[in-house]
């Protein structure tokens, strides 16, 4: 079977959605415009089918839900399109899904972690199977990606050290050109706001609980915005309500125009539970506003305590209650501009060289 040199698939389980434009996003279409100025056509393979900014100008296979790895083997049984890399972002790894690949297609596969990991790691069986999954199928994959040091590390524990030698890191970037930087913060009663899907591994009932704990003083004052949409939502509200906290949270739902809004706050809260490489957390470093988050996945690899930002334990309601308390009185304060360590070490168009490099070796 021959390889084209001239053409790639990108499998991404990750639906486009109008009103839920992230880094992810500006990634694909930023990889896309850079592989065309260099004679490279690219398949994409999504759940669906978009034209919102700029999705119309790439060239979209649309799964219409189905299982991607089903739609993608079929579609290659019929066209023996010969790629010349295959790469996944979003999906599973080191499953028969790759060992198929390996039947119908000599692509170099590039399979891209993405995937957080639960806080206390995988319970035995899990472990057990993810193990016997990476001798098994981890040798049909030409190359791991870790979005993090984190993750490179997790990819190990979870399929084996035979893999190490095909680890490498490209962390995540953002569009640095489109976020609006915050000029002066409040000091103090500093404004807040949290942005992430609304599922309970994100910890925002964490957040409730430990505004619940600060004084009457600040309860009576502080508002905190809340950004997102997602299935725990309700029970996020009604926790809310339950406490008498219903003039402290402000739900504001998913917006297409995040970046423009971080300005207008002092710190981005970010209390979660499990974590992979945050964008929403550089986006708001980018925008000169501290982070307060938990010492999960990647977060201390862009968040330095003290220095850019607070970083608390997972879970610790208390210690989240306390450096809250701390910030808005101003006994604690971040004086440096935020944006620098962003702007040298997680821009978009780092990360589009890094990935670009991959299939150029």
């Amino acid at each position: 079977m021959g390889i084209s040199k001239n053409k790639i698939a990108i499998l991404c389980d990750y639906e486009l959605l109008p009103e839920r434009v992230g880094g992810m996003d500006y990634f694909f279409w930023a990889f896309d415009e850079k592989c065309k100025e260099n004679n490279i056509q690219v398949d994409w393979f999504f759940p669906n089918v978009s034209t919102h900014g700029k999705y119309a100008n790439l060239n979209i296979k649309s799964t219409n839900y189905q299982s991607l790895e089903h739609f993608f083997i079929d579609f290659h049984n019929k066209n023996h399109t010969a790629y010349s890399h295959i790469i996944t972002h979003f999906l599973e790894l080191c499953t028969p899904f790759y060992s198929k690949l390996s039947k119908i297609s000599t692509a170099k596969v590039i399979a891209v972690d993405h995937n957080p990991r639960p806080l206390n790691g995988y319970p035995l069986k899990k472990k057990i199977q993810k193990r016997i999954k990476g001798l098994l199928y981890s040798r049909y994959i030409n190359t791991f990606i870790g979005v993090s040091n984190y993750t490179k590390e997790e990819l190990i524990k979870d399929f084996g050290t035979q893999i190490k030698k095909k680890i490498k890191l490209i962390y995540n970037g953002i569009v640095l050109e489109d976020i609006q930087v915050r000029q002066k913060r409040s000091e103090t009663k500093p404004r807040f706001l949290t942005a992430s899907h609304l599922r309970e591994s994100k910890g925002i009932q964490d957040l409730i609980h430990a505004v619940f704990l600060l004084s009457e003083t600040i309860k009576e004052e502080i508002v905190i915005d809340v950004y997102g949409d997602g299935p725990y939502k309700t029970e996020l509200q009604n926790l809310v309500i339950s406490l008498d906290l219903s003039t402290c949270f402000n739900f504001k739902g998913s917006t297409s125009n995040l970046k423009s809004v971080y300005c207008n706050y002092d710190y981005l809260l970010q209390p979660t539970h499990m974590e992979c490489f945050s964008l929403s957390v550089l986006e708001s470093l980018a925008a000169n506003v501290p982070v307060i988050t938990t010492n999960v996945g990647g977060n201390q690899e862009a968040v330095t305590d003290g220095i850019n930002g607070y970083i608390v334990n997972a879970k610790n309601i208390e210690e989240l209650t306390n450096i809250i308390q701390s910030t808005y009185f101003g006994d604690k304060k971040i004086e440096i501009n935020t944006r620098t360590l962003i702007e040298n070490s997680f821009s978009l168009k780092k990360m589009v060289e890094n990935h670009w490099e991959l299939i150029r070796e």
